[in-house]
């Protein structure tokens, strides 16, 4: 069977990488009375902590409910612990905010995990936890982390390369194997934890099944659970199978009474301490490991084999290598297929991994704010307290899914504006788990009642720009493109809740009724002069021009699916025409914002500035040149006459308020003007504004980079931006990399990096642009070079430099690798790509969270060819030929 099949019978997906890298320090296992989830559970403890939401491991693997979760452990004989789980400093602990200390590779995947493989490297020496703990905390802001590489643990290549590959035979029929390579040319001893495990569901007060693992001999362990298929784990090479129960250990932890005798530590015990009264002699337990003690030569590898299936098999191994060869050859085959029309080998080296890392950091993710309100009822009561810290305005809130996280160590949770994104590069390798994934949100136990998407666990009120509307259309696209038809059912039923959401909009954040919208940092931590989330002393109002802006493109979004949905049925007419003159109000209220007339577009700076409304009515601007003046460019639609021809109703009332509100219509960049191939524009750019945003945005010595466009101005290097409010003194300087201050944790940065969703909108928009606008319509590219070029010529350009961060340059070196020799050029490094949260705003290093492949993981998207500008022109604005024969499926 090939992949492409496969996807059409969800069944294959029943099993996949779904397990967390860290479940400790999450907000969903913080019961503590003051909020610190950081420090309730932490690393050294975990080991001995049973979870009541989901489970952690390395390269682990588990069903999609999380009921049965298989992962490997790794002892080297040397470390304090077992290595089980990736280590990494706490938001109190690194000197740029929480930060991953290990090194590991998602290399392959596909989208129904039949074949996966990832790479760990782990280290022979005892691994220097306490050296990057001291170390780190002895740097203040403006110095470098001090990273896994930088303590010396891999200068003498004393370490192992852990391969980890999972080949489906059937979909509850996983093989495993293991690929263990010393790198050292001295011999090297490591102790193999293949590890089976329940998640514990019994202990709460709402289940009391139990199920249960035995073993009657060392190669094989029984499963026995009523909700699974799954039946044994076996093993083709182990000196015994040791076991204790998921259960945790109240001695050890909080000195009292524990439930079991042998608890979720008693293996990692008994392994590094020979304590035998640590694991169940009578092999029966909720958690099980297979026990593997090798020692490996100099340079030598090993192979391990292993298999969880719900058959039982006399000869577990016999078709073991014919199985994997064909999994990886249609893998191989699957891909192949999508990148028909990339040439460059190193292009599909980086995309496919980019696809990888996007499909490993699929997550189980289950959080039930009412039950965690509560606590549960076999359990002690949590803290009063804890009903006013986070989240108790969203106690409809169940969320148990399969979920596509950020970053499965540094952002183990669902950030809604991040998955918007990330369905974006899922659509052309799965467009129905990205459609799901959209959908998810929009239901009921996601959504709260008002309206609102909730945003991340930390604070699920917190507001983040409404991209929803747009990812859904954009899949929407791609989907029927790929596919071939529409799926209409999907867009109107996403409509359909995307209503809820911009009402909320419209009635929480235009406080004034003016269509000038605020929201905080939407997304953006510290972009501001000070934090956009706080209530400043004097009354002052801040006036944001992306709020404003995103909801420009909010109300386009949803214009744009209604005229789509019109197309199928007439009576979305109506709605189309109501988003599109929400969008003219919109439009007004950046240019006449009280009785002044006063604009966010400063005329003297030729720039979009947020502003401080005074309750005298005065406004000042906050002239700081960021992105947040290029997030007008973003809401831009063309609309083609033939789809304008067949929705008379559209027609009709858009003709009478573009002749009766002329003030309005006077707005929007030449609607009334067709452009080339007969089509209208929306936007809230002239085509001068346009030119005057794209002036600044191209220059090199401000936003330009080589490695795309900066979030904040050069010129802020040099000239640091200066503001003094209410005898407070603020100052913003720009900051290429990590950031200089502990503003909204400090672990990311928007003053100077390059981050990779603002730069797939500017690129997006400028390819909109130049289906109004035609081939002449020129802009000086770069700045000051005096070279012109057009809008897709720019856009075109502006992707070549993302892609520069990740490809080899002249000299073989990939810019995300930054300052390390060894990352650029040890064969054993310098292929495997790290996808991280932003980069380097001058050379563009990766910084901050380094397997942040969600959003980052665009490049696979703008490195895939784009459809011919004709087949995008009719995808996009252009009515489906064949509309009548799809209305009645």
């Amino acid at each position: 069977m090939k992949e492409k099949q496969r996807l059409s019978d969800v069944s294959w997906k029943k099993w996949g990488p779904y397990v967390s890298n860290r479940e400790w320090g999450v907000v969903r296992e913080d019961y503590s009375a003051d909020g610190d989830a950081w420090n309730y559970t932490n690393h050294d403890s975990a080991e001995a902590k049973a979870y009541r939401w989901g489970e952690e491991g390395i390269c682990g693997i588990c069903d999609d409910l999380q009921k049965l979760v298989f992962s490997v452990g790794f002892w080297n004989k040397k470390d304090k612990m077992i290595k089980e789980r990736f280590f990494g400093l706490t938001n109190g602990q690194g000197n740029h905010g929480e930060d991953l200390k290990e090194y590991f590779y998602y290399l392959d995947s596909t989208p129904t995990h039949s074949y996966m493989k990832m790479l760990y490297k782990y280290p022979q020496n005892p691994f220097p936890y306490e050296d990057l703990i001291r170390t780190n905390a002895a740097r203040d802001k403006t110095e470098p982390e001090y990273e896994l590489i930088d303590t010396g643990i891999f200068d003498q290549n004393e370490y192992f390369d852990i391969f980890i590959e999972y080949a489906k035979e059937s979909q509850n029929d996983i093989l495993v194997k293991l690929t263990v390579v010393n790198k050292s040319k001295k011999e090297a001893p490591l102790i193999i934890l293949p590890t089976v495990w329940f998640r514990n569901t019994w202990k709460w007060g709402y289940d009391d099944y139990k199920p249960q693992l035995t073993a009657e001999e060392a190669l094989s362990i029984r499963v026995v659970h009523k909700d699974l298929a799954i039946k044994n784990m076996y093993a083709k090479q182990s000196l015994k199978i040791l076991f204790c129960d998921n259960e945790t250990n109240n001695s050890r932890l909080y000195q009292s009474s524990n439930k079991s005798k042998y608890c979720k530590d008693g293996i990692n015990d008994f392994v590094m301490t020979g304590n035998t009264e640590s694991v169940n002699p009578q092999n029966i337990g909720t958690k099980a490991s297979f026990f593997i003690d090798e020692n490996f030569t100099a340079e030598e590898t090993k192979i391990f084999e292993f298999r969880l299936t719900d058959k039982d098999l006399e000869q577990p191994f016999k078709d073991f290598d014919a199985v994997f060869n064909s999994r990886h050859q249609e893998a191989d085959g699957f891909y192949a297929d999508i990148q028909a029309e990339i040439q460059s080998e190193d292009e599909k080296l980086v995309q496919r991994q980019a696809f990888a890392g996007m499909l490993w950091n699929k997550m189980f993710y289950y959080y039930n704010i009412e039950q965690w309100l509560k606590g549960d009822p076999a359990e002690m009561k949590p803290p009063a307290s804890r009903g006013k810290i986070r989240n108790q305005d969203w106690k409809h809130l169940n969320n148990e899914h399969i979920i596509s996280m950020p970053d499965k160590w540094e952002y183990p949770w669902y950030a809604t504006w991040d998955l918007a994104f990330h369905t974006i590069s899922f659509s052309l390798i799965d467009p129905e788990f990205s459609k799901h994934q959209l959908k998810l949100f929009l239901f009921e136990w996601y959504m709260h009642p008002n309206g609102q998407l909730p945003a991340y666990e930390w604070d699920l009120s917190d507001v983040n720009p409404p991209v929803h509307a747009w990812a859904v259309f954009r899949v929407f696209k791609i989907d029927e493109y790929l596919q071939g038809r529409a799926d209409i059912a999907f867009l109107e039923s996403a409509f359909q809740k995307l209503l809820l959401n911009f009402t909320w909009w419209v009635n929480k954040k235009d406080s004034n009724g003016n269509n000038i919208f605020e929201g905080g940092f939407l997304g953006l931590d510290n972009i501001g002069v000070f934090d956009r989330n706080t209530t400043l002393p004097n009354g002052e109002q801040l006036e944001q021009a992306d709020g404003t802006s995103w909801m420009a493109m909010f109300a386009l979004n949803m214009m744009r699916i209604a005229l789509e949905l019109a197309l199928y049925n007439n009576v979305y007419e109506e709605m189309a025409m109501k988003f599109f003159e929400h969008f003219l109000s919109i439009a007004n209220s950046l240019d006449n914002m009280g009785e002044e007339n006063f604009s966010l577009w400063d005329e003297e700076d030729e720039f979009f500035y947020d502003a401080l409304s005074s309750s005298d009515g005065s406004h000042m601007y906050l002239r700081l040149r960021t992105i947040v003046g290029l997030i007008p460019m973003f809401a831009v639609e063309v609309i083609d006459d033939e789809m304008i021809e067949n929705l008379p109703n559209f027609k009709k009332r858009m003709k009478w308020v573009l002749e009766n509100k002329p003030e309005l219509a006077s707005l929007v960049s030449r609607w009334e003007v067709k452009g080339q191939d007969s089509k209208h524009l929306l936007s809230l750019l002239r085509g001068h504004r346009l030119k005057r945003l794209l002036h600044r945005m191209l220059n090199p010595d401000e936003f330009l980079s080589e490695y795309g466009v900066r979030a904040l101005s050069k010129e802020y290097e040099e000239n640091i931006y200066t503001l003094k409010l209410n005898d407070t003194d603020y100052s913003v300087k720009y900051t290429p990399a990590e950031s200089d201050s502990g503003l909204f944790g400090g672990n990311s940065n928007w003053r100077g990096p390059i981050w990779f969703p603002i730069n797939f909108l500017i690129i997006e928009s400028l390819q909109r642009f130049f289906f109004y606008y035609s081939p002449d319509f020129l802009v000086e590219y770069p700045t000051g070079s005096g070279n012109y070029s057009n809008l897709d010529e720019i856009a075109d350009a502006l992707s070549r430099r993302l892609s520069k961060i990740f490809l080899k340059d002249e000299n073989g070196n990939r810019p995300v690798n930054g300052q390390y020799p060894r990352f650029q050029t040890d064969p054993d490094f310098k292929d495997y790509i790290l996808f991280y949260e932003y980069f380097h705003g001058d050379n563009g290093r990766g910084v901050g969270a380094s397997h942040q492949t969600g959003w980052t993981g665009l490049i696979a998207k703008i490195l895939q060819p784009r459809f011919s500008k004709k087949e995008i022109a009719e995808s996009e604005t252009e009515s489906p030929e064949n509309i009548e024969s799809q209305k009645d499926t």
